[in-house]
């Protein structure tokens, strides 16, 4: 259950976090600013076991990592993962309904009946344990996967936590508890559901966790504003009203392309628009991302992160806001933090192979198989493991034997034909023809696909099919047969969303790898978008 160390109960709209929270650079939906604030400010001062004690006073700690632990994936180092969860809830840690004029008019978030107990913002961050570059992975909202510790059956990732809640809340009915006990240790039900439903997908222990409301993301925006932001290009993302027969949305947000100086409102409009946006929800957890680096950006270059008093400030903010985990050691994560200051975070998120229909709701697909295998590398977890694309996953409806699992061409042997169409034209398409060819593969035709293409798709002809499921594992997709291909070659169509492949650098002569873990973990690897990269004001979609 969650408890608050020591002090007196005072608001209650999100009681505290812990100094030590690695949810810095994790902080990143919308909400996670708070935690972010928290380890950046703790990781790069100098202070006194004294006074972080009297930050780490007042914080609220849970217990929900218990549960996790007991079923987690095993440490081969001593890495930390931090978990932070962004949670888009319209009430208070008691629930109540935060107040309406707040959430309805000046934030435009709508009322407390939408986004229920939704995870919106789940980023893991990983420091690892020679103290190198920190990576922070998001995890998309609507991936379709199976939950753990909520009802075990396949859900968007964001609901295991509403999910888990309200399985907790029948069971404690009419045990007489006060309406703010069971909503107490129902989120603790919430929160343990979320970790281990992560975990479970991604493979990966986690350490340690923070999570922050909707309300504790502005509050701390508050703190820190005006934050500067940078758009590639300009947004305008007019509100809509909610109707019998439509359901609203927007957020009034109209900025130009460039950077832009934003209040709290402004900031909470930024990282929730995902309307008026070529890729929805994935460029709004690219805007997450960034905003995260510009806020740590501005306090250490306004000095912040050295000044005790501005610290206590910051933190009075994070007490009343942040939930962390009850065995997060202030001063040992503090000794880590640094790491996750001056530029030494990478933002990336992971692939999605698609979107379907279930239940009348878009959700995205996966490939759990690739997306273990990326954390993996990411991580260190595997040093065997050179890159995904090297060991293809088989469609998930082969699960018959491992010896189902395809082989690519014999060695020696030429591999198939490789045709690509790209909805950003045939340019792209060229581009990715010859990454594709540095991988092995003869070159084939290149060409337009319909610029509305959403989807990556790899059809093959027959003869080709090893050689396809090799190329689909690439992208995270399933390859499948088709007439409309010639015999022996494959057929790539890029969706609009597509990242392009870096095409591999042939290596001199007995030269490796940096020694310092300069080179990019994530290079090849198929993300989806751009990595995000901390330590000044990047410009997004």
């Amino acid at each position: 259950m969650a408890e608050r160390s020591n002090r007196p109960r005072g608001r209650v709209p999100g009681r505290g976090s812990d100094p030590r929270r690695g949810s810095d650079p994790l902080t990143v939906a919308g909400r996670t600013l708070a935690c972010t604030v928290s380890v950046v400010v703790l990781g790069a001062s100098g202070f006194t076991w004294f006074e972080y004690r009297s930050l780490d006073d007042g914080m609220i700690k849970s217990t929900a990592l218990a549960d996790a632990k007991r079923n987690a994936p095993p440490h081969l180092d001593k890495s930390v993962n931090l978990l932070l969860i962004g949670l888009d809830s319209r009430k208070d840690m008691d629930g109540n309904d935060l107040p309406k004029q707040f959430v309805e008019d000046e934030l435009h978030a709508g009322s407390s009946e939408i986004g229920g107990y939704n995870t919106n913002a789940l980023i893991v961050l990983h420091i690892p344990a020679n103290g190198g570059k920190v990576t922070a992975l998001s995890v998309p909202r609507d991936d379709y996967v199976q939950t753990v510790g909520a009802d075990g059956k396949m859900h968007k990732i964001k609901e295991a936590y509403g999910i888990a809640k309200e399985a907790a809340e029948a069971k404690l009915a009419g045990k007489g508890l006060s309406k703010a006990e069971l909503e107490r240790q129902s989120r603790e039900a919430g929160r343990s559901a979320t970790i281990q439903t992560v975990q479970s997908f991604l493979d990966v222990p986690v350490d340690h966790f923070a999570e922050v409301n909707l309300i504790g993301f502005y509050d701390i925006a508050k703190a820190v504003e005006p934050i500067q932001v940078c758009l590639n290009h300009p947004v305008d993302d007019p509100i809509i009203a909610r109707t019998a027969t439509h359901e609203g949305g927007g957020t009034g947000l109209k900025l130009p392309a460039g950077i832009s100086s934003l209040d709290a409102a402004q900031a909470l409009s930024f990282v929730r628009q995902r309307h008026h946006l070529t890729n929805g929800d994935l460029d709004r957890t690219h805007r997450q991302q960034a905003f995260i680096s510009s806020v740590e950006y501005r306090l250490k270059e306004q000095g912040v992160l050295n000044d005790f008093g501005q610290m206590q400030k910051l933190f009075g903010v994070v007490k009343k806001d942040v939930v962390i985990d009850n065995e997060w050691n202030i001063l040992d994560f503090a000794q880590q933090a640094p790491n996750l200051t001056g530029g030494n975070v990478e933002f990336n998120t992971l692939p999605i192979t698609g979107f379907k229909t279930v239940g009348g709701q878009e959700v995205n697909t996966v490939n759990p198989d690739l997306i273990k295998k990326i954390v993996r590398q990411l991580f260190n977890r595997d040093a065997a493991l050179t890159a995904p694309e090297a060991a293809p996953v088989p469609p998930a409806s082969e699960t018959a034997s491992p010896t189902a699992s395809p082989t690519p061409s014999p060695s020696g042997a030429p591999k198939s034909v490789v045709d690509v169409n790209a909805a950003a034209g045939a340019g792209a398409a060229a581009t990715e023809s010859k990454a594709l060819v540095a991988l092995g593969y003869q070159a084939g035709r290149i060409g337009d696909a319909p610029a509305r293409t959403r989807v990556t798709t790899v059809t093959y002809g027959s003869g080709a099919k090893a050689d396809a499921q090799a190329v689909a594992a690439h992208y995270g997709v399933t390859a499948a047969p088709s007439a409309a291909v010639a015999a022996g070659h494959v057929r790539v169509t890029l969706a609009a969303t597509h990242t392009p492949t870096p095409t591999p650098a042939t290596p001199s002569a007995g030269a490796s790898a940096p020694a310092d873990g300069s080179a990019d973990p994530a290079a090849g690897l198929p993300m989806q978008g751009p990595a995000v990269k901390a330590g000044g004001i990047p410009c997004v979609d």
